[in-house]
């Protein structure tokens, strides 16, 4: 073997299959996630395991089911297409491995298999452009967690974020080009949302709300989720030229009212309700197809905006294994080697 140095992407994770089970099974070991519901052991053992694992396995796996394809999950598809593209882009003097955070293919078994291949170098790259800490935080305390058991450590170089990163935007652009902005009366850039208390988490002195984070990028907020999102759609807009009146940045699939506003359902709502007939939709903090983006803004959102007035919701997808991400990644990588 060539290879001295290992790749390894990572995204967050998918159920084996739609079944009740397996979509149960994925659920509890990602909400049990100390970094993901960040409260007391025991509350979040009694919630999540006794209140809403139990009551929201059905209702996902039935979601799923939307989502499922006759060769499996879309996430891990376009993961392991990612893989086998960024092996050819970077070539022999790399081996590039994927795994999920949650379930299969697990960190453990992947990072089991990089161990005996000894390399002397591993590059991790989380595939979240946005830092945050139940996402890209837990996937790297894992990783870390797994390799300090080894014998033998190997330098390991981390990419916790790359929302910046020039070639991601240009993608991101790129893949938006097939769909004439003009035939749109508003854009919407829709990002995972996330507790209020988790991005205030990462200021050592006060709250988000005290920092202008809608508008700027600082060493203060670099790891700020907010201003990273609100980053990521300046500079997408900038390139695209989308006027201010005609764009929005909202965070979806909320559990409660306090996690990050506005909230992207209600502003689809808002929408319709004032009239608006077609609007499109980036989902920037995926890069691959997945529940909340084909089902959640595709689906749920069109359904959505038809009830307030509205006629179509359409989405920019993801990057998937989109050439331009391809490189973009690839080259992120090889900044590391």
């Amino acid at each position: 073997m060539k290879a001295n140095t290992g790749v390894l992407l990572v995204n967050l994770g998918t159920p084996d299959s739609p079944k009740v089970s397996d979509v149960r099974k994925y659920l509890t070991q990602f909400l049990n996630d100390p970094r993901v519901i960040d409260i007391p052991w025991l509350l979040r053992k009694i919630l999540v395991n006794l209140i809403i694992v139990p009551f929201r396995a059905s209702k996902s796996a039935a979601i799923y089911r939307k989502l499922w394809t006759k060769d499996g999950s879309p996430l891990l598809l376009f993961g392991e297409e990612l893989k086998e593209k960024v092996q050819a882009e970077l070539g022999e003097d790399v081996h590039v491995e994927f795994a999920m955070r949650y379930q299969n293919p697990s960190l453990d078994s992947v990072l089991e298999r990089m161990r005996k291949m000894n390399f002397a170098k591993i590059v991790v790259l989380p595939l979240y452009p946005q830092y945050a800490s139940s996402s890209t935080g837990s996937t790297i305390q894992r990783v870390m967690e797994i390799v300090s058991k080894w014998w033998v450590i190997p330098e390991v170089s981390i990419i916790n974020q790359f929302h910046d990163d020039e070639q991601y935007i240009d993608a991101v652009v790129e893949r938006a080009k097939q769909y004439n902005m003009d035939d749109y009366e508003h854009v919407l850039f829709s990002y995972h949302g996330l507790p209020e208390r988790q991005v205030d988490k990462v200021y050592n002195n006060g709250l988000c709300n005290d920092r202008d984070c809608t508008h700027e990028s600082t060493r203060e907020n670099q790891f700020c989720y907010k201003a990273a999102c609100y980053a990521t759609t300046r500079a997408i807009v900038e390139k695209l030229n989308i006027p201010a009146d005609k764009h929005s940045v909202a965070f979806q699939s909320r559990l409660d009212e306090k996690w990050i506003t506005p909230f992207s359902d209600e502003v689809v709502a808002d929408l319709g309700k004032k009239g608006m007939k077609k609007i499109l939709v980036f989902s920037p903090a995926f890069v691959a197809d997945c529940l909340e983006t084909t089902i959640e803004i595709g689906d749920e959102y069109q359904e959505i905006f038809e009830e307030h007035g509205g006629e179509k919701v359409q989405l920019v997808e993801s990057l998937n294994t989109y050439p331009m991400w391809v490189k973009a990644a690839s080259d992120l990588i090889r900044k590391r080697l």
